[in-house]
């Protein structure tokens, strides 16, 4: 399995430019010791699945998965210096490409993550989101991108805002991070309703008050979630009012900008954290498009905020998940995005498990 991912990073490299370093001989060593430990008796939960880490420094947030028996094949690329708003890659061999459209962004900043993810280089790919940046890139790249909640899992981030993740093809295989890492989580996470018979109560949102996404994005999603419940996985409930967050913004750029003054950031925080508790106290999922836009092209995002549907919930904590919602008119993919109330990542995974939401 090692081998064959290896060889299929030698023939896209040149072209997608996912990855920053390629651990060849190492990979292929540890993939040895993998098969020595199962000669040996051992179960290992994700024997021998090679996977992406992302950046040059994550294999230090992998230890749980190479403990269950994954074999990190390399480094995957994330932005380089200057790049505005963290939405390109840079890989060895140049910026990195959409794989469905090579003059399009795969979105950032995990990047090549999704990149080698959706061209079937590896199954599974880690990233970090602290705007969206696992969400974003999973949606323009047409793959599962889940956020799990915010603290469950350590990271360097002082400020709180940044959140682990993983980029998957298969709901199913984001389902088989989930069981390995959430044994290192902190706290239980809360499980009320796990044994409901019934589907989950979601309500949707196409702009959760204050965003403008694209009308197109909008119908796709909208499109997807009408699937999910004809399909029987959700049911589609309305709100007794209109979700109204105040736009983030604000709140988040003062939260990352060290010496700020902090009091619009707390007002804005404890106003959208009312709202979404009274949201939750009615729903048990909310959806809404994963990004207000389709991906831009490699000269930048121009003035757009690709973070306007998912940087709220890095600032109020909630764990989210993107998955593919169908295609734009440019013929790149488009997510949807599920928000689910803290510690229920299990709820997520549980919805979009066994669905058609896999990439293509």
């Amino acid at each position: 399995m090692v081998a064959a991912a290896l060889e299929r990073i030698e023939r896209a490299e040149p072209t997608l430019c996912a990855f920053v370093e390629v651990w060849g001989e190492a990979a292929l060593r540890r993939a040895a010791v993998v098969d020595a430990r199962i000669t040996a008796g051992e179960s290992l939960p994700l024997a021998g699945v090679p996977i992406g880490v992302k950046g040059r420094h994550g294999l230090r947030s992998t230890a749980p998965l190479l403990a269950a028996g994954c074999v990190a094949v390399g480094a995957t690329s994330v932005p380089g210096p200057g790049t505005p708003w963290q939405t390109w890659g840079l890989g060895a061999h140049g910026r990195t490409v959409n794989p469905w459209r090579a003059d399009r962004t795969p979105g950032g900043s995990s990047a090549g993550s999704a990149a080698a993810v959706a061209a079937g280089l590896v199954p599974l790919a880690t990233g970090s989101d602290g705007a969206g940046s696992v969400r974003i890139p999973a949606a323009w790249c047409g793959v599962v991108g889940l956020k799990v909640t915010n603290g469950r899992l350590p990271t360097a981030d002082r400020t709180g805002l940044t959140a682990s993740g993983v980029l998957t093809r298969h709901a199913s295989d984001a389902a088989a991070y989930w069981r390995v890492v959430s044994a290192h989580a902190s706290g239980s996470g809360d499980t009320a309703g796990g044994g409901d018979p019934l589907p989950p109560t979601a309500f949707w949102s196409p702009d959760l008050g204050f965003a403008d996404p694209d009308p197109e994005v909008v119908a796709v999603a909208r499109a997807a979630a009408v699937r999910l419940a004809d399909a029987g996985v959700v049911r589609l409930v309305r709100p007794r009012t209109a979700l109204r967050l105040e736009d983030p913004a604000p709140a988040w750029l003062a939260l990352r900008t060290p010496g700020a003054d902090l009091t619009t950031a707390h007002r804005v925080r404890a106003a959208n954290d009312r709202r979404l508790a009274a949201l939750f106290a009615d729903a048990q999922l909310l959806l809404t498009p994963t990004t207000p836009n389709v991906p831009h092209g490699h000269e930048g995002p121009g003035d757009r905020y690709s973070t306007a549907l998912t940087w709220a919930f890095n600032l109020s904590g909630h764990p989210a998940i993107s998955v593919p919602a169908g295609f734009g008119p440019d013929g790149c993919p488009v997510g949807l995005q599920l928000v689910a109330p803290h510690g229920r990542e299990d709820l997520l995974l549980r919805t979009i498990d066994g669905t058609a939401y896999e990439a293509e």
